[in-house]
């Protein structure tokens, strides 16, 4: 199994800066791509950028430009560095990683380990 728990949320103005963190722990070895996603209230879950472990990265249209995504495979965290913050980023902030469960004689199966969310509010 793989637990996630982010760190680093808070309340900024627009116009600001923050930097998420995600730290994985358990069958870490396991993990191959991680991404994070966001959550406004009413809205659905929406992917704000991911990462595999080749270390190409994809963004949402919404924060091309001003997120950077990165990981350290190492020391098992990934990174959202959040620049230029709107109010329409204000949402709570997901880590999520998708790992593999290998059983005897190679075969396995895909599973989602999901953190507890961090809340990034951005005033006007």
């Amino acid at each position: 199994q793989v637990q996630l728990v982010e760190s680093g949320g808070g309340l900024v103005q627009a116009g600001g800066s923050l930097r998420l963190s995600c730290v994985a722990s358990g069958d870490t070895f396991s993990i191959n791509g991680m991404a994070w996603y966001r959550q406004a209230p009413g809205n659905q879950r929406e992917l704000v950028a991911e990462i595999n472990s080749g270390g190409n990265t994809q963004y949402a249209d919404s924060v091309k430009g001003r997120f950077i995504i990165s990981r350290d495979i190492a020391k098992n965290t990934m990174d959202l560095q959040m620049n230029s913050l709107k109010p329409e980023d204000t949402a709570v902030y997901y880590c999520k990683a998708d790992y593999r469960v290998t059983f005897y004689g190679g075969t396995y199966t895909l599973e989602d380990s999901w953190g507890q969310g961090t809340q990034v509010t951005v005033s006007p």
